[in-house]
């Protein structure tokens, strides 16, 4: 019995797995094979497997579909405005894997044991926002799987600048630590400081090169972010095509709380909002500090609309 469950769940997760693509160097060929060695060594234990069937038919798989980002572009909210549909098996909390060396270490099945438990005519979903500007990880996931569906969701480079400071600075304040104020990080000698963290991550034509090196743009659906938060249903439906679902959530699923100043989620009769952490304000910031943010992302914001063949509606 133990060899006939064995056997069930390789044929699972072993098409999943593809060797590294061609056109890399043969030097990180190699290293790549080696790592995928190692991975699949330490997916092949018998008791993790065992571990990872339930007796209602379902089992822990790689997820098919992969949110990769980006930080504060509202990938909770895709996540679980997505989750109402009941062919979507959703990871609850950002897994890591691919981005963070001691999670990848303990290789594959560590990562499936992270996964829901999903029927077969499921799609699997894990959400990790840094994988976006995390320079290994395109390359780590098309070794996984090079049929990977990609969602990424971005919101106005400037405004997602803010509210990562914004998230940093309720962490601090909620540990009773002091924190900067906003232009401490964004001014350095009287000019915009862009070796700022929070200004890197929204250069997304620099990150969005790197996937494109590894998955045709086809692969890579982009939600946008803006509009998700002031009128979801459209955005989601595109998100249900791109992973061809059938057509299940409705606009009735979603209704705007005044209170909070976003949509919530109304399921099967339960309403649900995200947590109060989400929708906070941003900081006051001086007019003329935002225009130099503004025109700072003005070439950048133009190059990722020409490697992307879309527009946003961005400063």
């Amino acid at each position: 019995m133990a060899a006939f469950l064995l056997g069930a769940v390789l044929l699972i997760v072993q098409p999943q797995i593809v060797p590294s693509r061609p056109t890399i160097n043969s030097k990180a060929e190699m290293s790549s094979q080696s790592v995928q060695r190692e991975l699949l060594k330490k997916t092949s234990q018998k008791n993790d497997f065992k571990e990872n069937i339930h007796s209602n038919g379902s089992c822990r798989q790689l997820p098919q579909t992969i949110i990769i980002g980006v930080r504060k572009g509202g990938t909770r909210a895709l996540l679980e405005m997505l989750s109402l549909h009941p062919d979507i098996a959703a990871a609850e909390s950002e897994v890591h894997f691919f981005d963070w060396e001691d999670h990848y270490r303990n290789g594959l099945q560590w990562y499936i044991n992270q996964m829901p438990f999903s029927y077969p005519h499921q799609i699997t979903v894990e959400k990790t926002p840094a994988y976006f500007t995390s320079p290994k990880v395109p390359e780590r996931v098309h070794n996984m799987n090079q049929s990977m569906r990609l969602l990424l969701i971005l919101r106005d480079p400037s405004e997602r600048v803010l509210s990562d400071y914004t998230q940093v600075f309720y962490n601090h304040m909620q540990k009773h630590k002091p924190y900067p104020s906003i232009e401490q990080f964004l001014i350095k000698d009287g000019e915009l400081n862009v070796d700022y963290k929070a200004i890197n991550r929204s250069l997304y034509y620099i990150h969005m090169q790197n996937w494109l090196k590894y998955f045709p743009l086809d692969h890579i659906h982009i939600v946008d972010g803006d509009k998700l938060i002031k009128d979801p249903f459209p955005e989601i439906e595109k998100v249900e095509r791109f992973l061809t679902l059938s057509p299940q959530i409705n606009a009735s699923n979603f209704y705007f709380n005044k209170t909070k100043g976003f949509y919530c989620l109304r399921d099967s009769g339960r309403e649900r909002c995200l947590h109060e952490s989400k929708g906070r304000a941003h900081p006051q910031v001086d007019t003329r500090l935002l225009e130099k943010l503004h025109e700072y992302f003005h070439e950048p914001n133009k190059k990722f609309f020409e490697l992307v063949g879309r527009t946003f509606d961005w400063h």
